[in-house]
């Protein structure tokens, strides 16, 4: 699976409507709700917002999408066969249509609306996806220097500490290196 570490636009124009599109990285639901409100807002005259996502949860993948009004199947559909197809994960593709006056018929909309989703993906950039684990551990003082230098060489994040008699440390670190770091420090 990858996600997109670059964000990606597009645009083109077909028999006078005008396409817009973004693809970027979205964690979650609600960063998905803001990407599309990002979109709507700055594109407030247009007369659709069709998209598609796909999230991975501990529950599995979450995907949707939607046709914002066009005929069923036309517009946030070929979005979400570009993610699948791509294996795209914790991504947001929304594609702005301005109405130019001219029918497209069903299958010039899903070759417009995929083709601008499609454009916006090219534009963007991608990597691995890795699944991320918070983990929990209890240190001592000395040895906090060292989870830390360890969680960023992973390239997790701490995202809590409590001092006490020991130090609780709650870090978000690649799922498959756990098993080593409550290991080394557990």
């Amino acid at each position: 699976m990858q996600i997109i570490i670059q964000p990606g636009q597009a645009e083109q124009t077909i028999n006078k409507s005008r396409f817009v599109a973004i693809a970027e990285y979205c964690a979650d639901e609600r960063a998905v709700a803001i990407a599309l409100r990002r979109l709507a807002s700055a594109h407030q005259s247009a007369h659709h917002l069709a998209y598609a996502f796909r999230l991975q949860t501990p529950q599995g993948v979450v995907q949707r999408f939607s046709d914002a009004g066009e005929p069923s199947g036309t517009a946030g559909k070929p979005v979400l066969q570009f993610l699948e197809g791509r294996n795209l994960i914790n991504t947001c593709v929304g594609v702005i249509r301005y109405y130019g006056g001219i029918n497209l018929g069903t299958g010039g909309l899903v070759r417009a609306y995929g083709g601008t989703a499609k454009m916006a993906l090219d534009a963007a950039s991608f990597g691995e996806y890795v699944e991320m684990q918070k983990i929990r551990v209890d240190l001592d003082y000395k040895k906090l220097d060292g989870f830390i230098r360890d969680v960023d060489r992973l390239n997790g994040e701490v995202l809590d500490k409590a001092f006490g008699e020991y130090v609780t440390v709650i870090a978000s670190v690649p799922a498959h290196e756990v098993p080593s770091l409550q290991q080394k420090y557990g």
